[in-house]
């Protein structure tokens, strides 16, 4: 009988029913995080599946995601699979177990354990290896990709006479393939050995024999296929000497075969794959023979051979054969470097002159109008005025513009596209500035401050009389010369942040004095939101859980992103190096973005490598302005691609430039129809391509030694060039390139050319000048043009003619009582002009007044052989320059006209130019004695007495 107080008994059910929930709810919750994994895993395939489809270039995410999957599994199964059989093997050859020894009886436990599990023990080892393996060959989609779609550039190596495109898309192939089977054999190795051991087919501390008969023939095949890829390791290594980089002759990144490589380490090669198939073969032997001896033997003869036949071979042909007629010997392998990196680099079509670098002339009228008929100088710096761009054409805070601003050429005097009367424009586009936002919240960040509007443009040739940028489109909305045109953008260089548009949230369009427009997007960019899937996918992509259930989302909207114009193009061509310099035009009444594309590699045979991120770097880079790739390493490079992102829909259109590049010719084989032909742009845009900053600086890098085309000079390094720092900056970093309209001796007419000065390594004198014609509808576009000066030259660089203007006490004079006035001094870009055998050089002066944060053109400097002016205009500059020989600054540091001379008989005229004399002497003495009040009024007493003996003449005349 139940003890009383006890409840009754319960069914044996009701204690259950609780596990049986936890069990259910645990198996639930299990399910809900493997599915929220997975979506996780297929948003991200799904959104970027979305974004293709939504730029139309949907075939390049499907071949590539193709490649890599197929890269994933097929080599990702054979890894698995040849490590599977491996094991299996090793648990099939091992021995019955007779006696246990000490060492077998404590493995015995680690059997008994895997043997319930053996099979999934075999089956999770495969995968794993198999998983990491795929993942790992699916990076190398894009040298598959060229590997089977290669297109030969017709060119052959000097060593072993295959085709370029052996070295550029064959051999890095072959040696993945190589390193994947390097792979395969240790991996297997290794996972055969420890089965080995753990049945006792190797033992290490059991007397008698080692291994058994079945574990040595198992092992002994797999170290004969590692020691079989050795040798193939071996024949490879000989053609990749041609692409092997070192250090000589303080020439870094020399690449290709010297003396030594093709007399030693070649011939060692071939040595080493003769002994690497000999072992190989002493190891398959073993099978037969069941002993070690003659495959370790073999083995340790192969390297003993790599070190004295691979390693000591070289240096002994180095130290005895090369070095006492080093010239002579390394002469042939230097005229083969020379010539393939000016070829590989494009630079081996440059148009290489003699130049005097002074004009036998003296200062003229002649000369005068010569120097407006030989360059349009461009007063306008675009790594100066975009301040002045921000301050005068702003409008609002939520507004802004790049740095530096683009130089561009649009119709003089607002003719129409396409005419041959143009001028220099400096040009920016007002986007959209996130950080400006006045009341910064969800929606007004990504629904209503969408897009920037307008381009705003200014003559790069003058300014206005009080030193502003003289625009030529400008103001909201837009009005000028350019006419009407789609004016919203949408992409830019500083939209980072994504929009939403089209749907039923009204976008601020621009505001005005008479309040704000609104606006709908009616473009049909960006991808679609009607799909409440399509909006959980961004949302976990973007961890925005507001896209899933916000009010402001709605028929008709869509999402925008990725859109500024580099991470467009890189997206829809990732085999493509972009631009750091993406610049934008009106192009047939819609704003685009003109963005350069390069195919590079660094396996082009003989041709010395250089980084691009250290040849592109120059004194704007470490600004607004982005450079290319830092650490890739190229040996060629080509401007292959023209690639334009409407500003307005982020339309990407790619177009063929170099109809000749092989590496070009190859992907468009990987990705048909995504690159349009030349053929497909439109003379208008024909008419704002050029030739882009960052391959010219590439170029001018590897002309500082590749201009020399003689072995032996190139040796002797008497001839080296460097790029000069920028004078005037402080930061030691590189001169930029400039952009200007000039006429070259030899050309009959100015063109549109990108420019650049070269001072001899180690001096501040003056080596070369270099110009490129820049203009895409030129038939010389792209001849590169060297005006190199004698070596004994004494011309000024631009460091020495930045440093004879400073301390010239004109100009050091009118800086100091600026700077005293809490003002700040800014010299804009140093123009240098070839001129009638001598050089012009040009540098506007720019002010940022007290109060403002935005500088003026004020003054411009102008020198020309010992003639300098600092003056007001750059007309007045050049006046005084070419009115006289001299070396004092303007005609006001001169003496008086009519002072030193033949006088006047006036005598009101007379006594008036006296007084102008002792001013200008009194002048003189101030400034020796660095009394600059009392110059200051010297100048005073010279300007009034100069006056007075002018209004006497003209009396007297009258």
């Amino acid at each position: 009988m139940p003890e009383r107080g006890a409840g009754p008994s319960r069914p044996r059910t009701g204690a259950v029913r609780p596990s049986r929930h936890a069990r259910t709810l645990f198996l639930t919750l299990a399910v809900l995080v493997m599915a929220a994994m997975a979506f996780v895993m297929f948003s991200g395939f799904w959104t970027d599946w979305l974004w293709y489809r939504s730029v139309h270039y949907s075939s390049v995410f499907s071949i590539t995601v193709t490649a890599r999957l197929g890269l994933f599994f097929v080599f990702g199964l054979v890894m698995a699979v040849t490590v599977g059989l491996n094991i299996h093997l090793a648990h099939r050859l091992r021995p019955q177990l007779g006696a246990m020894s000490v060492e077998q009886q404590s493995l015995d436990r680690y059997r008994l354990g895997i043997a319930p599990y053996r099979g999934w023990v075999l089956l999770t080892v495969s995968l794993l290896v198999g998983l990491v393996t795929g993942a790992s060959a699916s990076g190398e989609w894009s040298t598959w990709l060229s590997y089977v779609n290669a297109v030969p550039f017709g060119t052959k190596d000097p060593q072993f006479h295959k085709d370029v495109s052996f070295y550029v898309f064959d051999l890095p192939w072959y040696r993945f393939l190589l390193g994947f089977g390097f792979a395969a054999v240790v991996l297997s190795l290794i996972a055969a050995a420890v089965v080995h051991y753990l049945y006792g087919g190797l033992r290490i501390s059991a007397p008698g024999t080692r291994a058994t008969a079945a574990a040595t023939g198992h092992l002994s095949v797999l170290l004969g296929i590692f020691v079989s890829l050795k040798a193939v390791a071996y024949w490879l290594d000989r053609y990749g000497l041609a692409v092997k980089s070192s250090s000589f002759k303080a020439a870094t990144g020399w690449t290709g075969l010297r003396y030594v490589d093709a007399n030693a380490y070649l011939p060692a090669k071939t040595i080493l794959f003769c002994i690497a198939i000999i072992c190989a073969l002493l190891f398959f032997a073993t099978l037969w023979r069941r002993t070690w001896s003659l495959p370790v033997i073999g083995f340790g003869l192969m390297v003993l051979s790599a070190i004295l036949i691979g390693g000591l071979y070289p240096l002994i042909v180095q130290k005895f054969q090369v070095q006492p007629d080093e010239a002579a010997k390394e002469g042939p392998y230097i005229q083969r470097n020379i010539n393939a990196t000016r070829a590989a680099y494009g630079i081996d079509g440059t148009k290489a002159t003699d130049y005097p670098g002074t004009s036998g002339s003296t200062p003229n009228s002649t000369l005068r109008a010569d120097a407006n008929t030989t360059a349009s100088i461009r007063l306008l710096d675009p790594n100066v005025v975009s301040p002045t761009f921000q301050q005068l054409q702003q409008m609002r805070s939520y507004y802004s513009f790049n740095s530096p601003l683009a130089v561009d050429r649009y119709p003089a005097g607002g003719g129409q596209q396409g005419t041959q009367n143009t001028q220099d424009t400096v040009v920016g586009l007002r986007e959209l500035n996130i950080k400006g936002i006045p009341d910064s919240n969800w929606i007004n960040d990504h629904f209503k401050y969408t897009h920037g509007y307008g381009l705003v443009a200014a003559n790069g040739t003058a300014v206005t009389d009080t030193g502003a940028p003289s625009f030529t489109e400008s103001n909201l909305p837009p009005q000028g010369q350019l006419g009407s045109y789609q004016p919203r953008i949408y992409y830019g260089e500083q939209t980072t942040q994504w929009s939403i548009v089209g749907g039923p949230t009204k976008e601020i369009d621009y505001s005005t004095d008479n309040g704000e427009k609104s606006y709908t997007y009616t473009g049909r960019s960006g991808v679609s939101l009607a799909n409440p899937v399509t909006r959980a996918a961004y949302a976990v992509q973007m961890d925005e859980p507001q896209l899933m259930y916000s009010q402001a989302i709605g028929k008709g909207s869509r999402l925008l992103y990725n859109r500024t114009p580099k991470e467009r193009v890189e997206s829809v061509a990732p085999w493509l190096t972009i631009d750091g310099d993406p610049y934008p035009a009106v192009v047939n009444g819609r704003i685009v973005w003109i963005v350069d594309g390069y195919t590079t590699t660094d396996s082009y045979p003989y041709s010395s490598r250089t980084t691009l991120g250290d040849t592109t770097a120059d004194s704007l880079t470490g600004g607004g302005r982005s450079v290319l790739a830092q650490q890739d390493e190229v040996n060629y490079i080509r401007n292959s691609v023209k690639a334009t992102v409407d500003a307005y829909d982020g339309t990407v259109k790619l177009y063929q430039w170099d109809t000749g590049d092989p590496v070009l010719k190859t992907w468009m084989k990987a990705y048909p129809g995504t690159v349009l032909p030349r053929s497909a742009i439109s003379p208008q845009l024909m008419q704002h391509l050029r030739y882009p900053q960052d391959l010219f600086k590439v170029q001018r890098q590897m002309l500082t030694r590749y201009h020399v085309t003689d072995a032996s000079t190139f040796y002797s390094g008497s001839e080296v060039w460097q790029v000069p720092d920028d004078p005037s900056k402080r930061d030691g970093a590189a001169v930029p390139p400039y952009y200007q309209s000039l006429k070259m001796p030899g050309q009959s007419a100015q063109a549109f050319s990108l420019t650049t000065t070269f001072t001899p390594s180690g001096r501040d004198n003056l080596g070369a000048y270099m110009a490129v014609d820049a203009d895409a509808t030129s038939p010389d576009y792209g001849t590169i043009r060297l005006l190199q000066l004698p070596t004994s030259s004494t011309v000024s660089g631009p460091k020495q003619v930045q440093s004879k203007f400073n301390s010239d006490p004109a100009v050091a004079n009118q800086v100091n009582i600026w700077q005293k006035g809490d003002s700040e001094v800014e010299y804009g870009n140093l123009l240098t002009v070839p001129l009638d055998g001598g050089l012009l050089y040009v540098e506007p002066v720019y002010v940022r007044g007290a109060g403002t944060n935005y500088p003026l053109l004020k003054k411009v400097l102008v020198t020309y052989g010992d003639s300098t002016a600092f003056d007001d205009t750059l007309s007045q500059a050049l006046d005084d320059v070419f009115a006289a020989p001299t070396s004092e600054p303007t005609g006001r540091q001169q003496p008086p006209p009519g002072t030193g001379g033949s006088q006047s008989a006036d005598p009101t005229v007379k006594q008036a130019l006296a007084d102008a004399q002792a001013a200008f002497d009194a002048g003189q003495q101030a400034l020796k004695r660095g009394d600059w009040a009392a110059y200051g009024t010297a100048q005073a007493e010279l300007q009034a007495a100069l006056k007075r003996a002018e209004d006497a003449s003209t009396g007297r005349r009258s």
